[in-house]
C-alpha cells in the first residue's frame, strides 16, 4: 500500500467511549478550538497537502442503526455490536487524523410513504404489514395478499393503477436480480428526526477531523426515492419502472470520486445490507475500469456488524460470505487496530 510513513496520534482527551451509545449535543465551538490546538500540537497538515489521498467512507452511522432502542439497532450476535463498532471507529478516526484526507458519511434518508414502509401496503381488510417481519413477494401481490395503499398513491401524486404496476414490477425485479426480497422495515432514518442524525460521538470525531485538517465533510444522501430501496449509496435497488423509463439513477459522481482516491476505507452499518451492497456496487464499477483497483479498498471488519434479530433472522453468514468474495477480488479485510496505514 502506497501510504506515507506515519505515527499514530493519541486519542484526544474529550473522547469518552462510555458515551458512544447515547445521543447528545456536540459542543462545536469548544471542539473546533481544541481541534485547531490539536493540529498545531501534533503538526497536522491541511488535507490539501496530502500526497496520498485517503477516503474514509462511513455507511449509515446514524442513530437509527447504532443506538440501542432506536428503530433498527444493529445489535449483531453480542446485542451491542454497533456501539462497540463505533467506539473502535471513533478511535480509528482520531488515531489516523493526520492521514485521512476526506470523510464521506452516507445518510440513509426516509419519509413515511416509501415502498418499504408499512403504510405503503394493505391487505384485503385494510391492515398494514408488520414491520421487520414481513417480506413481500410477487406471489403475494398476485394472490392479493398485499396491494398498494390507494391513499399513498393519492398523497404521492401517482396514478393508482400505474403505481400498482410499478410495485409489482419492482418486487419481481428484486427477485430476478438476486436481491433480498422487499422487506417492510420499521419507520427509520426519518428525515427531520433524531434517528436520521449521525451518532453523536462519530459526528464529533468527524467534525474534529474537518476542523483539524481543513477538510470539508462530504455528506451523501441516499434512500429518499419513495419507489425504491437504496441499500447502496452508489445506486438504488431498481433503476427502471415497468415501462422501462428511468425513475432513479446511479450516483456516478461519487463512484468516480471514490475511484480517484489512492485508498478507500469502508466502515458502517449494517455489514449484511447497506455496507455489503455499497461495496458490491463499488466492486462492480472497479471491475469495469481496472480490477487491480480493488487492492486500494480496505474494509474495517471490526467497525461493521450484520443484522441479527434473535429468533427471526441472522444475516451473519451472508455478510461474511460477501466479505470473503470482496477479499477474493483483491480488497483487504482489516481491523481498525491493525497498523495498515503506517
Amino acid at each position: 500500500m502506497n501510504t506515507p510513513t506515519t505515527t499514530q496520534l493519541p486519542v484526544p482527551p474529550h473522547f469518552n467511549s462510555e458515551e458512544v451509545g447515547y445521543v447528545w449535543r456536540v459542543p462545536y465551538q469548544q471542539r473546533a478550538k481544541e481541534a485547531r490546538e490539536w493540529a498545531k500540537k501534533h503538526n497536522i497538515k491541511p488535507a490539501s497537502e496530502d500526497e496520498t489521498r485517503i477516503c474514509l467512507l462511513l455507511i449509515d452511522v446514524q442513530n437509527t442503526f447504532c443506538i440501542p432502542e432506536f428503530e433498527l439497532f444493529v445489535g449483531g450476535k453480542s446485542g451491542a455490536a454497533a456501539v462497540n463498532d463505533n467506539i473502535r471507529l471513533c478511535e480509528f478516526i482520531y488515531r489516523y487524523l493526520g492521514v485521512i484526507t476526506k470523510i464521506i458519511p452516507t445518510m440513509d434518508t426516509h419519509t413515511a410513504m416509501q415502498i418499504f414502509h408499512s403504510i405503503f401496503w394493505v391487505n384485503q381488510a385494510g391492515e398494514h404489514p408488520t414491520p421487520s417481519a414481513t417480506s413481500i413477494t410477487p406471489a403475494d401481490i398476485e394472490k392479493g395478499i398485499w396491494k398498494v395503499n390507494p391513499g399513498v398513491a393519492y398523497s404521492l401524486g401517482y396514478d393508482y393503477e400505474l403505481l400498482e404496476k410499478h410495485a409489482y414490477h419492482y418486487v419481481k425485479q428484486l427477485s430476478q436480480d438476486g436481491k433480498y426480497p422487499l422487506t417492510v422495515w420499521s419507520y427509520h432514518s426519518m428525515l427531520g428526526g433524531i434517528g436520521h442524525a449521525l451518532v453523536s460521538a462519530v459526528e464529533e470525531a468527524v467534525f474534529f477531523h474537518c476542523i483539524a485538517r481543513h477538510s470539508q465533510t462530504q455528506f451523501e444522501i441516499k434512500g429518499n426515492n419513495p419507489l425504491t430501496e437504496n441499500y447502496s449509496v452508489l445506486r438504488p435497488e431498481v433503476l427502471e419502472s415497468f415501462d422501462k423509463r428511468p425513475f432513479a439513477q446511479k450516483n456516478t459522481r461519487l463512484i468516480q470520486q471514490l475511484l480517484e482516491f489512492d485508498t478507500v476505507i469502508v466502515a458502517g452499518q449494517a455489514k449484511s445490507h447497506c455496507v455489503a451492497w455499497t461495496i458490491d456496487d463499488l466492486l462492480t464499477e472497479i471491475q469495469q475500469v481496472d480490477p487491480n483497483l480493488a487492492k486500494k479498498v480496505y474494509l474495517l471488519e471490526d467497525c461493521t456488524s450484520p443484522v441479527v434479530v434473535p429468533g427471526v433472522v441472522d444475516y451473519t453468514e451472508a455478510a461474511d460470505a460477501a466479505f470473503e468474495r470482496f477479499a477474493a477480488a483483491g480488497m483487504h479485510l482489516v481491523k481498525s487496530t491493525e497498523p495498515f496505514l503506517s
